[in-house]
């Protein structure tokens, strides 16, 4: 771990701004803060390297925190995210740089796995398109119903902070609940059941919600061939990144009725081009990437990074499974301790 040159820490953020209480908690903690204008790009990340010897950065968005930015960032010690994301962190440069990635895990997990559910559940009652004709001026058919929510299985890929959330809320709407996870359950809520096998996974749910992150083996993992696996009534809900999904295949499964809809608030792209033909499917819902936009958990999330800062800083850690590259805890001849330790 990178020793303090100095006694007043500076923190740049990567937004004009932070969210909540952040910027008191750094201010009141002595730190001097530095913001950055949109847009930030390697250059402007750069530069403001090359004129300010930078201790720690709160990472808002996804700012390109790449091996060329970081090796410019002679002082920087820690990175603190606001949410759980962080493929735009060259995270093997900043373990060899001695920089700590640090994340604010389930600060936003409440306000994804709510958008994740009203996803859920505007497909499954077929709410654009009932707002969509009514607004044309066409009522209901009496004869029309749609696929409803209660008794449908839904799939969830992942099981973390967000995962374990959305899990739980749709089983209080009445689905059941599969699971499939690289990593062991040992406390499934009653209930719900662990499917180990991906492919029979794919195949028995009527609802797939991805909560992985984005990494190489995650990058393209529901291509043409796993939508294939997938019943032709089943619905895809993505909030995590959107390129888990293979988007062109995707769009033909989704064109060809292959699948039955989607509820997107990642992208491939981002922000996507206007002219990207999901836009114009009428069985997709697109958001523009906002599941975490909440104020509850924008305060969490600011709160949570602004704290691991200062921790780690002090020689401390706020939250040790937060921290994505612990090796470089070890480091220094001092390991950073959790607060109140001795």
């Amino acid at each position: 771990m990178k020793k303090l040159a100095h006694t007043k820490p500076v923190v740049l953020v990567t937004a004009p701004r932070l969210i909540g209480d952040a910027e008191k908690i750094l201010l009141d903690a002595g730190a001097e803060l530095t913001f950055m204008q949109y847009p930030v790009n390697e250059d402007s990340l750069i530069a403001q390297f090359e004129r300010q010897a930078v201790d720690a950065v709160v990472m808002r968005g996804p700012p390109p925190l790449t091996r060329r930015v970081l090796t410019a960032a002679q002082q920087l010690k820690v990175i603190s995210k606001t949410g759980a994301g962080y493929d735009s962190v060259d995270l093997d440069a900043a373990t060899e740089l001695g920089i700590a990635m640090i994340v604010t895990r389930g600060a936003n997990a409440d306000a994804v796995a709510e958008h994740t559910l009203a996803l859920m559940l505007s497909l499954a009652r077929a709410l654009p398109r009932y707002d969509r004709d009514l607004r044309n001026g066409i009522w209901k058919d009496p004869s029309g119903s749609v696929k409803g929510f209660r008794g449908q299985s839904v799939g969830v890929l992942g099981y973390g902070a967000i995962g374990r959330k959305a899990a739980k809320l749709a089983d209080a709407f009445g689905a059941h609940v599969l699971i499939h996870s690289r990593s062991a359950i040992a406390d499934l809520p009653a209930g719900m059941e662990v499917e180990p096998d991906f492919e029979r996974f794919l195949s028995r749910v009527d609802f797939l919600s991805l909560h992985c992150p984005l990494t190489p083996k995650t990058k393209g993992l529901i291509g043409e061939r796993q939508l294939g696996l997938m019943k032709p009534t089943a619905f895809i809900i993505n909030t995590s990144r959107g390129t888990v999904i293979d988007e062109p295949a995707l769009i033909a499964a989704l064109t060809s009725g292959r699948l039955a809809g989607a509820g997107l608030d990642t992208f491939a792209t981002e922000p996507p081009a206007p002219e990207n033909p999901l836009f114009s499917l009428p069985n997709v819902i697109v958001t523009p990437h906002i599941a975490a936009a909440t104020e509850h958990a924008a305060n969490n999330m600011g709160d949570m990074a602004a704290k691991s800062v200062l921790s780690y800083l002090r020689g401390e850690i706020y939250d040790e499974l937060s921290v994505m590259n612990p090796v470089v805890l070890q480091q220094s001849s001092r390991r950073p301790r959790s607060p109140g330790s001795a």
